[in-house]
């Protein structure tokens, strides 16, 4: 069993002799890092979030109202186990690589999703492969090599263009469905508007659709010959927005793998989920990006997990940005705990080694917490280690 914790005294070691970490050590600096990197209009994608994005700052403050109670000779230090066990597989972490829809640009060679999936199977940490992609689902799976993925699915108004994106997760070896709910509309989103700036209308990340066959088939020419009707086909039908509970039994018709919701932040909406014969909750209110003036994920996550009942893992993401916020989210109920812009901005500043990078300092400061607060595994950490700041 890996102490990545250990990874420490690596870097204190090799400081003896002049070497210092090359990559950030603190998200503040790789975020600095970041925004060089990025153009303009990729930093304002990845970065921006809803409105005047107070509920993507709630969603980062929220983890600062909880503190983690010390516990002392419990032999944590020396146990240190992060693994989880996630519809029948046992993961070695918690950790999750969520999915973000230009990952595939935030690198300069435009294959962002192939670095971050080999990242994933370099460090044992699942990816969560987004339907806006650079490169086909079918590379970025085999990408991940023995590091199980899923596929996250934005559900389309053209039910047979979803239904084949399925079909193609599931023969591709993807291990479960994550249908993403939140966005089947775009939320209002300043920074993106002030600059005009939408990847996808000029042909980006649609590498899922452009080699799809039903989405072909709507095509009067290949996109080869006319992009431009291939993207506005691509507009037309991005979204289900009258997606609704009672299509529910045709999502959960269409694979026999595990089906998750993601964006649900209500109780009622997770039990409902649950009820409705959905293996796993994911409760996101995507990361702040899609509506302002909400709630912040961790605060719903609770009561999220208490709907679920046990019946469902409930994974979680928005706003987590360290080791110790991991550490909260798992003891608040999460089974899973998934990062966004964290590894985007990692993939930015160091491709395939910046994502390995930023996992390895999240599970270090992770473990670490856990083995000087006297946590010995994911299993110990539960609401009654958490108190309220303040």
């Amino acid at each position: 069993m890996a102490n990545h914790g250990d990874w420490q005294f690596e870097i204190y070691l090799n400081g003896l002799t002049g070497e210092q970490p090359s990559l950030p050590m603190t998200h503040a600096e790789l975020e600095r890092r970041a925004e060089v990197a990025l153009s303009p209009e990729i930093w304002s994608y990845v970065t921006g979030g809803a409105g005047d994005e107070r509920t993507q700052r709630a969603n980062v403050s929220a983890f600062e109202r909880w503190g983690l109670m010390p516990r002392m000779l419990t032999g944590a230090a020396a146990q240190r186990d992060l693994s989880v066990d996630l519809f029948g597989r046992t993961l070695p972490t918690p950790l999750m690589l969520a999915p973000v829809g230009v990952i595939g640009l935030c690198e300069p060679a435009g294959h962002g999703d192939l670095t971050t999936a080999r990242a994933a199977a370099a460090s044992g940490v699942p990816m969560i492969a987004s339907t806006l992609s650079q490169d086909p689902m079918e590379d970025v799976a085999a990408a991940l090599g023995d590091t199980p993925g899923w596929f996250q699915l934005y559900p389309s108004s053209d039910r047979e263009l979803t239904e084949s994106l399925v079909r193609r997760a599931e023969a591709a070896g993807f291990a479960a469905i994550v249908v993403t709910l939140d966005t089947l509309t775009l939320g209002w989103r300043p920074r993106d508007l002030a600059i005009a700036s939408f990847p996808q209308l000029k042909g980006l990340c649609l590498a899922n659709y452009l080699t799809d066959p039903v989405f072909l088939s709507r095509l009067a020419a290949p996109p080869a010959e006319d992009p431009q009707a291939a993207v506005g086909h691509w507009a037309m039908i991005f979204g289900d927005q009258r997606l609704s509970w009672d299509d529910l039994a045709w999502l959960r018709s269409l694979t026999t793998l595990p089906l998750l919701l993601k964006g649900i932040c209500s109780p009622e909406d997770s039990r409902r989920a649950v009820d409705s014969g959905v293996d796993g909750v994911y409760c996101s209110n995507h990361g702040g990006r899609q509506a302002n003036g909400g709630l912040p994920a961790l605060d719903c996550l609770p009561d999220v997990v208490d709907a679920a009942g046990g019946d469902a893992p409930v994974v979680f993401d928005s706003g987590v940005r360290s080791g110790a916020d991991v550490v909260k989210a798992l003891a608040l109920g999460a089974r899973a705990v998934a990062i966004g812009r964290p590894y985007a901005y990692g993939l930015a500043v160091g491709g395939q080694q910046g994502v390995e990078h930023v996992l390895r300092c999240l599970l270090a400061e992770a473990e670490l917490t856990m083995a000087i607060d006297g946590y010995p595994g994911v299993g110990a950490l539960t609401r009654d280690a958490l108190r309220r700041v303040g």
